[in-house]
């Protein structure tokens, strides 16, 4: 995807402020530069996107584009993309781009039932691209996904979600204290998100990571099955076992890696969490 050009001037002379001091005209063009970047993002004709890729049945039905887009304030343990926390890393890229990607394979999104998925990072830290991206995939017949920890959800505007088919919502932990450990943050604002996602009856896949000794206590499963059972727009859980190919992204951002040497969760661990979910009458994966 092509770097933003947003039409600056060439840098050269100092220019003169009001106060009699002067900055060069690099220094000025950045901070125009950061200025027109943020006017950009705030109004969703620019996103700040860390990569995208083709995929087959893993971000939602289909195949699908799944857009990756860059910034997060959540600090999940267990996070395997921490390269998306921070927004000034990601490629700015426009709005109009990345809908003639669409566009490239909607043929493909056709024949399979697919669409486009944004995830991130956390997509809801730039929600009027966003919103203007659905309503653009809305107009061309494409499904839209949302990949979420729902924590910014109040981000989202009715439009958004009036353009959205489906959430993938991810529900880190059911008790408040647990779900802090895991991710540096609250729960409360996941559940109010899930809780308008049901009034609005927007279809939902919640998804649980598992790890060992920090998300698979029994109080804490029952926990999260409570909260999503409460929501019948809920069509599936997928329990997801924790893994360690992030480790290495970690270990090159110079970030120390609070899980090292956990192991994934064995087969009868995930059975007993899928059984908790099951029992509260969840369609399980």
């Amino acid at each position: 995807m092509p770097a933003v050009n947003l039409g600056l001037p060439s840098a050269g002379a100092a220019i003169d402020l009001v106060d009699g001091s002067s900055v060069s005209s690099e220094q000025a063009e950045l901070a125009e530069l950061h200025h027109l970047e943020m006017e950009a993002i705030h109004n969703g004709s620019v996103a700040s996107v860390h990569s995208w890729e083709l995929v087959t049945a893993v971000d939602g039905p289909g195949t699908r584009m799944t857009l990756f887009l860059s910034g997060c304030l959540l600090r999940c343990q267990y996070c395997h993309n921490p390269d998306t926390w921070k927004m000034r890393d990601g490629l700015l890229t426009t709005l109009d781009d990345l809908v003639t990607r669409v566009k490239r394979y909607k043929g493909v999104f056709d024949a399979t039932g697919g669409g486009l998925t944004i995830s991130g990072g956390e997509p809801l830290m730039q929600p009027a691209f966003v919103a203007r991206i659905f309503e653009e995939c809305h107009k061309l017949g494409v499904h839209t996904t949302l990949d979420t920890s729902g924590f910014l959800g109040k981000s989202a505007s009715d439009t958004l979600l009036d353009n959205l088919d489906l959430v993938l919502l991810d529900v880190k932990s059911g008790i408040p204290e647990t779900y802090r450990e895991v991710t540096g943050r609250e729960l409360a604002p996941t559940v109010a998100f899930g809780d308008r996602l049901a009034e609005q009856k927007i279809p939902v896949w919640v998804r649980f990571v598992l790890v060992p000794g920090l998300t698979d206590a029994v109080e804490n499963v029952d926990a999260v099955a409570e909260i999503v059972a409460r929501w019948p727009n809920v069509e599936r859980v997928e329990v997801l076992p924790f893994h360690q190919m992030g480790e290495d992204k970690w270990d090159r951002l110079n970030l120390p890696y609070p899980l090292h040497g956990v192991h994934p969760p064995d087969n009868e661990l995930q059975e007993r969490v899928r059984d908790q979910f099951r029992a509260r009458g969840l369609t399980v994966f």
